[in-house]
């Protein structure tokens, strides 16, 4: 990693050195807790480049009020030649305006660092488990699947680009009641692949045409010695076959939208080796797991075919939970707490930090979850951050009206079609533009439209645009001449120039949308750049007649497309070149 320090880290030290300075004139106390000290941009661009609430949060600690211990720190801050206005705001916040020298060190920081720009070493290597998609391993991709698949992958690119090492990995829920299903169903495509008619798919079962190529191998395989055999004799068979039929299918899938995972953790496996077992042992070794009854159903009276039974149940309750929880059915089976118990308790021993991708309808099951890898992983000596984020559903809508989905009837929509249709990219990124928390609709007709109304255009426009007046430049980006640049092209940089304060914040968060949100505020900006050149030509890029000032805005422009393509990578989307 190259030693050039971006403009934001930079000022962050900055202030950082003033606070030590501070420290040996005694006007702040030795070793003074900086943790809540922020050096960001003001919510007003008006007020200032950059702003900081030090003196707000650390008078307490100086025994001094906000405003005197803003005027020491101004004092320095005034030495400073990159800085040109330091003021008090209200009770205590500094804001600085910064010279354009320090605007087009940031510029040459861009060129110099390239695709590097904007990475970080925050995460420190530590190892982050990011485990999104897990469908159930019973059909191809649907777009139910898509945002969740999406919001995951574009969430590891952003701890990776911040100096985590990630383990991507799948879930296989293998070994349910689904599966069963699976392989009943892929019988009777079996059966059909024999000669066999038939008739209609029975309610139940999975009627999608999907399952007739796994039909037609098993029959291929195995011939016709499970034609009239019974069920016992084929059903794990079938299932396991189907299962790795449809896991084939859903990573092809995924691969239509640039998603690979490194690991597929399979459910069957995890119960066949006792790791749920393990970690019942475990938990009740340490008191976190119990025999006890639960609590009737709430209401006015039980219903009548309520029985209380006692069951092996987690303490949830006692890391934050409403109610314990039952690890065991009644009939000895793992509920689908008790296997995932065991599931993350072996995510966690080789990780550092756990991240879930979960659509929105399990958010009920969000506290228990953190409550039980909180007892495993704290009891076991290790303390293993767990962040689940919930993903909401994507509405499609053609033609104006909501396309209904059912996997059950076989009339969903699949992710393979989508993404022939509309693009890889357009998925990806279409899929980032509202918070996962929020709802979505997915308007084919929208989503390829060519106007600014389409985020996805509109950001792959601009980077098209600066690719085009490079090409049709007749001369190179050069740097040589920086200082003919004025208040439109330092503004344009500033913009530019927040991206690694971005990608901070949005890693920190676990939150990738922020980078898509970034990056159409840039676009914006570049357009508005550009835009003003049609009502003024001395304000366009090209000059026929000053090569110097030309080589200049090239330069700037050539740093937007790159921070734009850094941005797009970290989300796994292309920057076209042309449009």
């Amino acid at each position: 990693m190259s030693d050039i320090q971006t403009l934001h880290a930079g000022f962050t030290a900055r202030i950082d050195a003033v606070l030590n300075a501070l420290e040996m004139e005694g006007h702040l106390p030795a070793e003074t807790n900086r943790s809540g000290v922020t050096v960001e941009p003001p919510r007003d661009p008006s007020h200032g480049d950059l702003a900081t609430n030090a003196a707000m949060v650390l008078a307490k600690q100086a025994k001094t009020n906000p405003r005197a211990l803003a005027e020491m720190i101004i004092a320095h801050l005034n030495r400073d030649p990159d800085i040109i206005e330091a003021t008090i705001a209200g009770p205590g916040f500094i804001n600085l305006r910064l010279s354009d020298t320090a605007w087009l060190r940031e510029l040459e920081a861009i060129a110099s660092l390239g695709e590097r720009y904007g990475r970080s070493q925050i995460g420190g290597g530590q190892v982050v488990n990011i485990e999104y998609v897990s469908a159930n391993p019973t059909g191809p991709m649907h777009m139910g699947h898509c945002r969740g698949a999406v919001v995951g992958d574009a969430l590891a690119g952003l701890m990776e680009f911040s100096g985590h090492k990630v383990i991507r990995e799948y879930y296989v829920n293998d070994a349910g009641g689904q599966v069963d299903v699976l392989a009943r169903s892929a019988h009777l495509r079996y059966l059909e692949a024999l000669g066999e008619d038939i008739g209609a798919i029975p309610e139940g079962l999975y009627p999608g045409d999907y399952l007739k190529p796994v039909g037609e191998r098993l029959a291929q395989e195995f011939g016709d010695a499970y034609k009239g055999a019974p069920e016992s004799e084929w059903l794990d068979l079938f299932r396991e076959r189907s299962v790795a039929a449809m896991m084939d299918m859903i990573r092809e899938d995924l691969s239509l939208l640039g998603i690979h995972h490194d690991l597929f953790s399979s459910e069957a496996t995890l119960q066949a080796a006792g790791k749920p077992e393990e970690a019942e042992a475990w938990l009740r070794e340490h008191g976190f797991v119990y025999d006890g009854v639960l609590e009737a159903p709430k209401g006015k009276a039980p219903p009548e075919d309520w029985e209380p039974v006692e069951l092996p149940l987690f303490r949830s309750t006692e890391f934050g939970d409403d109610q314990d929880r039952p690890i065991k059915k009644s009939n000895g089976a793992w509920t689908y707490f008790g296997a995932d118990l065991a599931y993350h308790f072996q995510k966690a021993e080789t990780a550092d930090a756990l991240i879930d991708i979960w659509g929105a309808d399990h958010a009920g099951t969000v506290k228990r979850i953190k409550a039980a890898v909180a007892a495993l992983t704290k009891g076991a000596g290790r303390d293993v951050p767990f962040d689940v984020k919930l993903v909401q559903m994507v509405n499609l809508v053609r033609n104006g009206e909501p396309v209904k989905m059912s996997k059950r009837s076989g009339t969903f929509v699949t992710l393979a079609d989508v993404v022939n249709e509309v693009g890889k990219d357009v998925v990806r990124f279409t899929m980032l533009t509202r918070k996962p928390e929020a709802q979505m609709e997915f308007d084919f007709a929208k989503v390829v439209e060519a106007s600014k109304d389409n985020p996805v255009f509109y950001l792959q426009y601009a980077h098209a645009r600066i690719r085009s007046t490079l090409r049709k430049a007749g001369v190179e980006p050069s740097d040589a001449n920086l200082d003919r640049l004025g208040a439109d092209e330092i503004a344009l940089v500033r913009e530019a120039a927040q991206f690694p304060r971005v990608v901070e914040a949005a890693a920190k968060a676990r939150e990738p949308h922020r980078i898509a949100f970034f990056l159409g505020d840039l676009a914006a900006a570049f357009h508005s750049f550009w835009n003003a050149g049609n009502d003024d030509p001395a304000k366009r890029i090209i000059q026929e007649s000053d090569a110097e000032l030309t080589e200049a805005r090239l330069f700037v422009a050539a740093q937007v497309g790159q921070v734009i393509r850094n941005g797009l990578g970290i989300l796994g989307v292309e920057a076209v070149e042309e449009m």
